[in-house]
This record gives C-alpha cells, structure tokens and sequence, in this order.
C-alpha cells in the first residue's frame, strides 16, 4: 500500500480520491493538499485524510511516499522538482508541462531522484483502446494507413471567466489540455513519432476564454497521416478509427471516461463484412493509478515512458505553435 497526498482538489482532484480512497488495495491517501481548505474540510475528513493549505507540510512528512497532482498546469513542474527532491515519487494529471523544456526539467528531476514519474492518460487502459493497439502491433490492419479520432464534450462549457480551464495561458489552443493530449499520447504510443503538424482552433461561445473548437492534423515518421477534432460546447462524442491496407477499425463510446456505460468496436476486414463487438466500461483511472503502485513497489513497469511523455509534450507545443502561428510545424 502506497501512503499518497494529493494536491489540489477541484473537480477532478475530488473524482481521483473518490475512485481510490477505500477502493484501492495499492494506493491510499493520508494528506489532501489545498488553497481553500476550510471548503474542503468535510469531504477530507468523511475519508480519513488530513487536509492543509501548505504543500510543504507533505513533503516533510515522511510517511506520504507520493504526491498526485491534481493542479492547473503551470505549477506542475515546480511541484514535481519539489516532489521529486524530498524523495517523492510523483502522479502528475495531464499535460506534463506546457513546454517541452519544463517537461524535460521534471523528467530529469525525478530521473535524478530515481522516483516514478505516472500520468493522467488513462485512456491507454480502456478495453477498446486497447483492442485497437493490439491490431495496430500484430499487423492484423496491414499497413498503418491513417488514424482520426474526436473526443467530444460540454462537460466544460460555460465555465466562469477566470477559470484555469479556460485560461488561454493555462489551457492553450483550445480543448488540448482537457481532450487533445490524450489523443496525442495514444497516437504517440500507437504510431510512434510525428513529424508534421497543423492546427486550428475556433471560439464559437465567447465565454470560453481560450475557445471551444481544437483541429488538428498530423504526419507520423512513418508516413501515415492523422487527424482530430475536439468541440467543448456539444453533447458527448468520442471516435476513435484507424485504417490499415488489410483491415480498418473503429470505437464509439457512449460515455465519458469517467462515468459508466459501453463502447462499441467495428472491424471490417478485406470482403466487407464488419464484426462488432461491445465493452463495458472499466475503471481506467483506478486501473491507470494501481500501474503507477505497482511501479512504485516495483512490481511491474510502468507502461508510460518518459520519452513517451516528452514526445507527447513536443506534440502538444508544436500544436500551440501551429495555432499561434498558422504554419505547419516542423518536429
């Protein structure tokens, strides 16, 4: 069992503790770290965690054997150093960074320190995603043509203007850090390295400081091609599609990642006919957390590399690049 506190908690930081506080046979929680934490206080106690305003309180505690970070973006990297120079191992929620030499600054610091680095792409771990993956290493979609997925949802919609969500220095180039980068890591992951990128995004509510449409499209080392498409102001949609010479598949999932419900998967083969098969949901964030326990004890190796992590950072800075600019972007 991995003595953890975790940093930050808002809306997702308060849905990590709910999927692991007693849920969890590898990973508990002794300390809850936040900025108003007299708000906080009754959902800490109800389980069992001590809550404080100080991060430097967990750090010095040698009990908490990790740190999960639940916090906006731009404090990750100095969270992560500290994590790291008190002997911390360290689950930090996506993106890593908002730059690649903020992430590389955090990968070296918990290189350095030799503690495991986890993060928040649990999309990796859902039955589908990973029925794809194995089509995609067995070579049962032939030649690796072009992926496209959407990741659609509202759950973000309307939040109030001063928000981190909606900060376009928080949150760049749109629905990228809530949606985009797990795409990213799973096209990383699947297809291996980018070498071209263009982006685009659109503000079609005003409210939504740093806009509510991201599109982006890319080209592997490999030669395949890919796209995206992201809107936070429409009800849930999420695709996810690769085409292969002998054979293409496709996911459609009915909920979002961290609610209950089904996905369904179509493969067509070469003659036409498309089986179906259906998953129900797993827990992937308790399943992605418990990989990262497990790494932590050493019992198994976490299946997120840090190079994995510094190309998806490359990937998402050249993204805002491209965005800012309106060029194609070169990695």
């Amino acid at each position: 069992m991995i003595n953890a506190a975790i940093i930050g908690l808002g809306w997702w930081g308060t849905h990590i503790v709910n999927t692991l506080q007693g849920e969890s046979e590898k990973i508990r929680f002794l300390w809850a770290v936040d900025i108003v934490p007299d708000t906080k206080f009754e959902f800490a106690q109800s389980k069992g965690i001590k809550i404080t305003a100080e991060f430097t309180d967990v750090l010095n505690d040698p009990a908490v054997e990790a740190i999960v970070l639940a916090t906006p973006h731009s404090m990750h990297e100095e969270q992560i150093i500290a994590a790291a120079k008190a002997g911390k191992h360290v689950f930090c929620e996506k993106p890593l960074a908002l730059t690649l030499a903020s992430a590389q600054r955090s990968v070296t610091a918990c290189e350095e320190a030799k503690v495991v680095l986890g993060i928040g792409h649990e999309r990796r771990f859902e039955p589908a995603m990973q029925k794809i993956s194995q089509l995609v290493d067995t070579g049962e979609l032939g030649k690796i043509m072009h992926v496209e997925a959407n990741f659609s949802h509202d759950k973000l919609a309307n939040l109030d203007a001063d928000n981190w969500r909606v900060s376009p220095t928080e949150s760049p180039a749109a629905a990228m850090t809530a949606t985009g980068i797990h795409i990213t890591d799973s096209y990383i992951n699947m297809f291996g390295p980018v070498k071209q990128i263009f982006a685009m995004t659109a503000k079609r509510n005003p409210a939504n400081n740093n806009g509510d449409i991201l599109n982006f499209s890319v080209k592997f080392k490999s030669g395949a091609t890919g796209t995206f498409n992201s809107v936070l102001e429409t009800p849930l949609y999420i695709r996810y599609a690769v085409f292969g010479s002998k054979a293409w598949v496709e996911t459609r999932d009915y909920c979002h990642p961290s609610d209950v419900g089904t996905t369904d998967c179509f493969i067509c083969r070469n003659g036409g006919k498309i089986e179906k098969t259906s998953y129900e949901t797993i827990d992937t964030v308790k399943i992605n957390f418990e990989a990262w326990a497990d790494a932590v004890s050493g019992v198994a190796e976490y299946p997120f590399t840090n190079a994995q992590n510094l190309e998806n950072i490359a990937v998402f800075q050249a993204i805002c690049e491209s965005v800012d600019s309106g060029r194609l972007i070169e990695l």
